[in-house]
């Protein structure tokens, strides 16, 4: 009897196998979850997706802004935008892109279910000038908007209309409708197949507006959630790209001499966050009170982790330990501020015993294990260490597709997370994950519910100051007041990780996007 990793190996050799030489054959370690670019706000979907929908300001190759459905964008008052659209766009099935689609695209981003609304947040009003110009008000000075366009999507209203998707699902509640697995944007790529937890395969759109530098007319992306199932088919010729490749198996795939394998910097930060909001934690043996509700648990928790031995023994080295939620290369990095506690496992016994837990406590634990790069392992070895605290952890990890909607309708205790900011910008970390949960989609993703008044009154004024010095003081005052805290528990940026054929060319991006258009396959 065939095995499942036989099966999958099969399965990709039959799609890639037989591939012409413009088609591009992709796996990765879980699968992009809805086609619907509002439903999560999770880097791989917006990956993929985004080659398929695009915003009205895009990324270059070094993550600089740059034309994408908008030529141009300019502030005319303090809190009001005016982006003049591209003209000569249709959409996937022919129909013409106008300001309409845009006016449309940021409602549905702002309506329930969307995961989006954290970017949508600042705006008041979103208004056509004509069919190519839009303008963009803000309930107040917001002068990086640009900024936090470039992964907020546009979609067709009429498509949407047509095929009853004119809000996002809920991913939190399980449901879905047409664009969770159709798909109409005006990208360069078209989506042609759709099987999920398969592959999906898309094929580049022959109206596309602009150029493509890449030579992959056909892309055939596959989950492969094994690592040894996802090396071997990149050994064997099977699969031409890979993302992310298993520490473990780096060099083995480098000594390959028909393999290269790519690393660098991300800027995606991976933390611990802890429910700080109920009275009585969900998955606690603790009764009648919640531990995390006491800073002197929540700093024990965090000098009980045993960081540079996660990172040499799980991480491999790939992984710089941080004390802070953003990464260097985000604007309002404080370099002085990136000192961890010390890890002090005694430290973290007296504190818990101050605190009323002198033999410790059970905690359930919610973790990926297809996500982040070794993210199952990491949680490991952090309930590893609190039980030399006396802390019981009960480890849950599970593929993205059900960690996610439990964690995001906050089913959780105790839980990892990735971030990188969309914006390059501290005040998306500040707005989307420190700051409290608010209307409108402030603290969207604090799922611990940590509160901090004066956080959220920075994390505003942040948003509206045009001087940057004052600007990076008030961010560097939020980081402060987080930190002494101990709002979440920072772990590490990770490190990028892509292995290929020699005959792939590709941009690496440090935000772990990846468009195929920038993609060649040589013969």
């Amino acid at each position: 009897m065939l095995n499942k990793t036989t099966l999958i190996a099969a399965a990709i050799a039959l799609a890639c196998g037989v591939a012409a030489a413009a088609t591009l054959c992709v796996a990765n370690q879980g699968d992009a979850l809805s086609m619907d670019p509002h439903s999560l706000n999770e880097s791989l979907q917006l990956s993929f997706t985004g080659n398929i929908y695009e915003p009205l300001v895009a990324r270059g190759k070094q993550l600089e802004l740059a034309p994408g459905l908008a030529t141009s964008w300019k502030m005319v008052s303090p809190t009001v935008w005016r982006f003049e659209l591209r003209k000569g766009v249709t959409f996937h099935d022919g129909t013409p892109f106008t300001a309409d689609d845009v006016v449309f695209t940021f409602k549905r981003a702002a309506a329930d279910g969307s995961d989006m609304k954290s970017y949508t947040a600042p705006i008041k009003e979103v208004r056509k000038v004509g069919d190519a110009a839009v303008e963009i008000e803000t309930a107040a000075p917001f002068p990086i908007l640009p900024d936090t366009l470039s992964t907020l999507y546009i979609m067709s209203r009429k498509w949407c209309e047509d095929n009853k998707a004119t809000v996002p699902v809920d991913r939190r509640k399980g449901v879905e409708n047409t664009a969770s697995f159709k798909a109409n944007g005006t990208g360069p790529y078209r989506l042609k197949e759709r099987q999920p937890g398969s592959k999906t395969v898309v094929v580049r759109n022959p109206r596309y507006w602009g150029p493509v530098e890449g030579n992959a007319d056909e892309v055939i992306f596959t989950p492969i959630g094994n690592d040894a199932t996802r090396v071997a088919a990149l050994l064997s010729g099977e699969i031409d790209l890979m993302e992310p490749a298993p520490l473990q198996d780096v060099e083995r795939l480098r000594a390959s001499p028909n393999l290269k394998v790519m690393q660098g910097p991300e800027l995606r930060t991976i933390f611990l966050g802890m429910d700080q909001k109920r009275d009585e934690l969900l998955h606690s043996n603790v009764k009648g009170k919640n531990p995390f509700k006491d800073k002197r648990v929540r700093k024990a928790f965090y000098q009980a982790i045993d960081i540079e031995t996660i990172k040499s023994r799980v991480m491999r080295g790939a992984a710089t330990p941080t004390a802070l939620m953003v990464a260097p290369g985000i604007k309002g990095f404080v370099p002085e501020l990136n000192k961890r506690l010390p890890y002090d496992p005694d430290g973290a016994k007296k504190l818990l015993a101050e605190a009323g837990y002198p033999n410790g406590f059970e905690v359930g634990m919610n973790c990926p294990n297809d996500r982040y790069v070794n993210d199952g392992k990491i949680c490991e070895a952090v309930a590893a260490n609190l039980a030399r605290i006396g802390v019981k952890v009960n480890l849950q990890t599970e593929s993205k597709g059900t960690y996610f909607p439990k964690i995001l309708r906050r089913d959780t205790s105790f839980y990892l997370l990735g971030w990188t900011p969309g914006t390059y910008d501290s005040h998306n970390a500040l707005i989307g994950v420190m700051a409290s949960p608010a209307d409108k989609g402030q603290g969207q993703f604090n799922l611990g519910s940590y509160s901090n008044p004066r956080l959220d009154e920075l994390t505003l004024k942040v948003q509206g100051e045009t001087d940057q010095a004052k600007r990076n003081a008030m961010i560097r005052e939020a980081f402060e007041l987080h930190a002494a805290d101990v709002g979440h528990i920072p772990l590490h940026q990770q490190a990028l990780a892509w292995a290929m054929k020699k005959n792939v060319e590709l941009v690496q991006l440090a935000d772990n996007n990846m468009p195929y258009r920038w993609i060649t396959v040589k013969p």
